[in-house]
């Protein structure tokens, strides 16, 4: 038996004759002319153009972008028109959809699949030489002989049509054409095929907009949608004449509309912003918790010791001011021939750079400053700072960079230690003030230090007139040893106040770091000391800068030498004793304390003796509880003995009278002991009135 020839519903539409549709409006173009990328992570889009008379545009968007699009999206029709709608595809799945319509194509059903769903519809058929119109009864199939001699009989398909009267049996194969009758029906079918040929991209989804009025109008439509966060990445060239800052934007055109010459700007800052699911029903959403994990030991490099009876020097402490100094004169617009550099002695082996002067430049690392040339102008906007290109072409789905910072910037070379960074080692670095008049946003930065890679490194954001400090090396010239360290604990004063001790202690911590410089130069050093909080500097250089997690340190490691940085902090705390219920060690440790006034020492002396009476009364007070205990225990066993004898022996008459001596012992002990509890209760009386109504400072 030959197998059943499928047709396919698209088929049928091909071959369907369409009735004539009424004129849809003229599809026009507006294209994007500015383009505003926030750091936030979203960006604004405007087209602007033209439409004449009635007509519409359609937008592609992401399909997660839709919901963007429906809560921001701004239209203009400046010319006398105005809006009509706005449309999109539903959310709904395609299978959902395709079962809305009258005929149902989900399946992919054949050509007698569908022709049973048509079941009542009025169509015209065309045969080989014949013309047919009537109504679908249905599709049967029916055997038919085979082709051929001895061929076995063949199962067809045959649609059943009335005409007028008449049933009339044709097979399907000998169709050439049909033609639906009835406008809806054919109206349905087609919008079913549409919806099923605009899923065959279910991640694009087209707003069409409608506008309505006459003649050549003006159009303009703005919307947010979610972006990738512009980036920026940095540049910094070294120079002993002028250093420069080159800053890149990196972006990515991740829209499905071409940027043919747009105005692109560039936002940082953070503008409030959301998304809100109104394209599908929400679900609450949960937390996403990553376990944490470990990464293995390294292995360990153990590193140069510093040499041992070096020469050693105090660190000397930097002038700031003239770091501002030079920044400023670095910054200045260059001038030719030569630069001039003077410095002025503050101590021994101690040079500190006191004013530079750029009056020209040179040489091969001019061509790299002079190389890259920024394209944007910046200006602030209040909470905001933004970078203007103009003219800006980049097709959709690409990414470029573009120089928007190229601006000569105040540099001081340091090294910066910090001990929980690396122990050993400082850092190589510079302290950079942003002096380009422009917001530098976080970043990597690639250090060229003298036409040579040096290292990278990263800032947060800096505003203009602001410095921040840069490590982008391990210095391995300068070796740290930070492991000298004390930690006292003292009581400085104290006072009595009815029967409290009110002490004043103070915990004083030295730390000393030593440096040692192998190089042939002397060196800026930065050291960074931890913040802990309630402690305070006493007796220490005064730090540059403090953050809130550490102390910066900036003075001058002398060449060839060991530079010592000192620094002591100290915390004060209070602590408070009961004197009533305090140890009497205690309280001797506390009266033989120096830094205690002599009148506090004695009024601890006397709280001592006094404790001191009423715990020899206690020891009394237990030695007669132990003597009744004892005696009491006796008696008990005497009793036992005396069951077992008679008492007319001897014996017994001796067990009665210790049994009577221990009686009269016994009345002597609870009398001794209820007089020295009385003369306790009296001496705990004494010492809380005499310590309740005192008070010594």
């Amino acid at each position: 038996m030959y197998r059943l020839a499928l047709v396919s519903a698209a088929a049928l539409a091909a071959a369907a004759t369409l009735r004539a549709q009424p004129p849809r409006p003229p599809r026009t173009d507006v294209p994007i002319r500015r383009v505003v990328l926030f750091s936030s992570g979203v960006g604004y889009f405007e087209h602007d153009g033209s439409v004449r008379g009635s007509g519409t545009t359609e937008l592609r968007f992401k399909a997660d972008q839709i919901n963007d699009v429906l809560k921001s999206l701004v239209l203009q029709d400046r010319d006398g028109g105005h809006v009509a709608a706005v449309t999109y595809p539903s959310r709904a799945p395609l299978s959902k959809t395709l079962r809305s319509f009258q005929v149902d194509i989900t399946s992919n059903p054949s050509m007698a699949q569908l022709l049973n769903q048509l079941r009542g519809a009025k169509v015209t058929i065309a045969l080989a030489g014949d013309r047919v119109s009537g109504t679908i009864l249905g599709v049967e199939e029916r055997q038919k002989a085979g082709s051929g001699p001895g061929a076995e009989p063949v199962t067809v398909p045959v649609l059943d049509l009335l005409n007028g009267a008449t049933i009339r049996a044709i097979e399907l194969s000998s169709i050439t054409t049909l033609s639906l009758d009835d406008p809806q029906l054919e109206e349905e079918l087609t919008k079913a095929l549409s919806a099923l040929s605009q899923a065959r991209d279910q991640d694009k989804k087209p707003v069409s907009i409608a506008f309505n009025g006459t003649g050549d109008r003006r159009v303009r439509i703005g919307y947010v949608v979610e972006s990738p966060v512009w980036k920026t990445s940095y540049r910094l060239v070294l120079s002993d004449k002028k250093s420069q800052l080159q800053g890149w934007a990196i972006i990515e055109n991740q829209t499905e509309s071409d940027w043919d010459d747009v105005s692109l700007s560039l936002v940082s800052g953070r503008p409030i912003s959301f998304t809100m699911d109104l394209y599908e029903p929400l679900y609450a959403t949960r937390p996403n918790i990553v376990p944490e994990l470990f990464a293995g030991l390294r292995p360990q490099v153990y590193e140069e010791g510093i040499t041992a009876n070096a020469d050693s020097v105090s660190m000397a402490p930097s002038q700031r001011d003239e770091f501002y100094s030079v920044t400023k004169k670095a910054a200045a617009p260059s001038r030719p021939d030569s630069a001039r550099m003077r410095v002025r002695r503050l101590g021994e082996g101690v040079m500190q750079l006191q004013e530079v002067v750029v009056t020209g430049t040179g040489g091969g690392e001019d061509d790299l400053l002079e190389s890259v040339r920024s394209i944007a102008s910046s200006a602030n906007l209040g909470a905001l700072f933004e970078y203007s290109i103009g003219d800006v072409t980049l097709p959709r789905q690409k990414s470029a960079m573009l120089p928007i910072i190229a601006d000569s910037v105040g540099v001081e070379r340091v090294s910066i230690y910090n001990a929980s960074v690396l122990p050993r080692n400082a850092l190589t670095g510079v302290r950079v003030k942003n002096t380009t008049g422009k917001l530098l946003l976080q970043g990597p930065i690639t250090v060229i230090d003298k036409n040579t890679y040096a290292g990278d490194a990263r800032i947060d954001d800096v505003p203009a007139g602001q410095e921040r400090l840069l490590s982008y090396g391990v210095d391995l010239e300068l070796v740290v040893d930070a492991t000298r360290n004390t930690q006292t604990d003292v009581v400085t004063s104290g006072k009595i106040v009815k029967g409290i001790l009110s002490l004043q202690r103070k915990v004083v911590a030295w730390r000393e770091y030593d440096v040692e410089n192998k190089s042939g130069s002397d060196k800026q050093l930065v050291i960074e000391h931890p913040v802990r909080p309630g402690w305070k500097l006493v007796q220490t250089q005064a730090p540059v800068e403090t953050t809130p997690t550490v102390y910066r340190f900036q003075g001058t490691a002398l060449a060839g030498k060991v530079t010592k940085m000192p620094v002591t902090e100290e915390f004060v705390r209070g602590e408070w004793v009961t004197l009533t219920s305090a140890d009497p060690g205690q309280l001797l440790m506390y009266s033989r304390t120096g830094e205690l006034s002599k009148g506090v020492r004695d009024a601890l002396a006397r709280a001592i003796e006094l404790r001191q009476r009423i715990a020899d009364v206690d020891r009394q007070i237990n030695d007669r509880a132990q003597q009744l205990t004892q005696i009491t225990q006796e008696q008990a066993r005497i009793r036992e003995d005396m069951k077992a004898v008679a008492q007319s022996t001897s014996y017994y008459a001796r067990l009665l009278a210790k049994l009577n001596d221990q009686e009269s012992t016994i009345e002597r002990l609870q009398k001794e002991r209820d007089d020295l509890s009385a003369r306790r209760d009296q001496q705990k009386k004494d010492m809380e009135e005499y310590l309740a109504n005192l008070v010594v400072e």
